[in-house]
């Protein structure tokens, strides 16, 4: 059969400088070298998708610094797996991180690196003989943390913080925990019960975990009531985080409190439902923007890190 009514001859055509494009060699990357700084790399970037969103996220969170704003960070275990408390731990030096929120995971990682510089079992040999996560000294020291702080009407954050940084851990210094103690920096923390290995030891107090969780929560909710022309970034967190996120939000504008135009920011590897809806979407549907890096967090946040410095010291990135 042959097409009829269809003369490729009669094709309408246009002409390539009238044609409208998106891609312009104006916007392309520039060619890198050796010894170039941190400023001249970064302008190096091409001028298209992740390269520009991370820029734009990192002029967002200096400018909140700058104003004195609310730049809240959320983080899953595996962001302290993967290396990168120094990282943070800069952020906190400098003041630009005004709060952590991390997960009961994140906890146990950073206590073990500060108390034995190492953390990460291997899951499947010691699961294979029962004695997965039955590490005496970890849940010792946070489970009786959490027990005293329940007592003294503490959150979960700050009591484990505290009695990590008077039992001077002889790794310390890699602990978001001891640096945040030492800043005055909130920490808080977020537990579902039965998702932590501390929570198979007989020091264990579901009342206390729970008690001290929930304050927790309300002092997240404290912060995120002034999170007005601030940034919220999720980091490595599928699904608890965004949930504490959301909740904390709802709760500070049902009270009253006018949290309508921020900066909100998901990062992980692959894109998750209840980040891009919990953190990227919903919240700012009054105002502000979100945002998502997809890619490896020991990729991204030191470069994400290294912009924001750089804008603070120098002004601006882009030319």
């Amino acid at each position: 059969m042959s097409p009829k009514n269809l003369d490729p001859k009669q094709l309408r055509r246009t002409s390539l400088s009238d044609r409208p494009s998106k891609v312009s060699f104006r916007d392309f990357a520039s060619p890198v070298r050796a010894g170039m700084d941190v400023k001249e790399l970064l302008q190096a970037f091409p001028r298209f998708l992740a390269s520009q969103t991370l820029l734009e996220i990192a002029e967002r969170i200096a400018a909140a610094h700058r104003e004195g704003r609310e730049v809240v960070f959320a983080i899953g275990a595996h962001v302290i797996k993967v290396g990168l408390s120094p990282i943070l731990i800069s952020l906190m030096d400098a003041g630009i991180l005004t709060c952590l929120a991390m997960n009961g995971a994140g906890v146990i990682h950073d206590v073990e690196i500060a108390l034995r510089g190492q953390t990460s079992e291997d899951v499947g040999p010691a699961l294979d003989q029962g004695l997965f996560g039955v590490a005496d000294e970890t849940a010792e020291l946070i489970n009786q943390a959490v027990a005293e702080g329940a007592q003294q009407g503490k959150g979960f954050g700050q009591a484990v913080a505290g009695r990590l940084l008077d039992a001077r851990p002889p790794h310390g210094e890699w602990s978001l925990l001891c640096r945040a103690a030492q800043k005055g920096i909130p920490v808080t923390v977020h537990v579902a019960i039965g998702t932590d290995i501390i929570h198979m030891h007989p020091s264990a107090d579901g009342s206390a975990i729970g008690k001290t969780s929930l304050q927790d929560f309300y002092l997240l909710a404290s912060r995120i009531a002034e999170l007005e022309d601030g940034v919220f970034l999720n980091m490595g967190s599928a699904v608890l985080l965004p949930e504490v996120f959301l909740k904390a939000l709802n709760l500070a504008r049902n009270l009253g409190h006018a949290v309508r135009t921020f900066t909100t920011v998901d990062m992980d590897f692959i894109k998750h439902y209840r980040p891009t809806v919990n953190v990227v979407e919903r919240p700012v549907r009054l105002g502000g923007k979100g945002y998502q890096l997809i890619g490896h967090h020991e990729i991204n946040l030191p470069l994400l890190a290294a912009a924001v410095f750089e804008i603070l010291a120098s002004g601006g990135i882009r030319t």
